[in-house]
């Protein structure tokens, strides 16, 4: 049932990011571009992600399961430490060029393109990458 419904929900968080422009690399092009044709949206759509998420983060914190049985495990991490700074400095200037990040990456693959086809097997690539280097210094096992 717990793959059933990680699948539906990846659908349904899908389909927003289609619904709301957000598999369109300019939309968030032109989030970043304060200096120019400055497009609000990608913002908006952040806005009621955050607030249907803290609701959503505020009930689950008062349980120790799931609706479907699984045990809620909430990020435990406090520190801002290099590699969450580094980290978010990377995503944040791949964002910026290629215009996607992970969700609307994949959502994008259905449209034809070849771009984002691209973006997700360098992602892939990469993601291996840190793991094959994360196993061999100790730090995965």
């Amino acid at each position: 049932m717990n793959i059933v419904s990680a699948f539906v929900v990846g659908v349904l968080f899908g389909f927003g990011l289609i619904l709301s422009g957000m598999t369109d690399p300019s939309k968030v092009q032109g989030f970043l571009d304060i200096a120019g044709l400055w497009d609000p949206s990608l913002g908006l759509v952040m806005g009621g992600a955050i607030l249907v998420s803290s609701v959503a983060f505020f009930f689950a914190s008062k349980r120790s399961r799931a609706l479907l049985g699984e045990e809620i495990r909430m990020p435990s991490a406090t520190e801002i430490d290099k590699r969450l700074v580094l980290g978010s400095l990377a995503f944040g200037a791949g964002w910026g060029l290629a215009g996607y990040c992970p969700g609307p990456a994949v959502a994008s693959l259905f449209t034809g393109m070849v771009e984002p086809v691209i973006f997700v097997a360098a992602m892939l690539v990469g993601m291996a990458m840190y793991e094959l280097q994360a196993r061999l210094s100790g730090r995965l096992k």
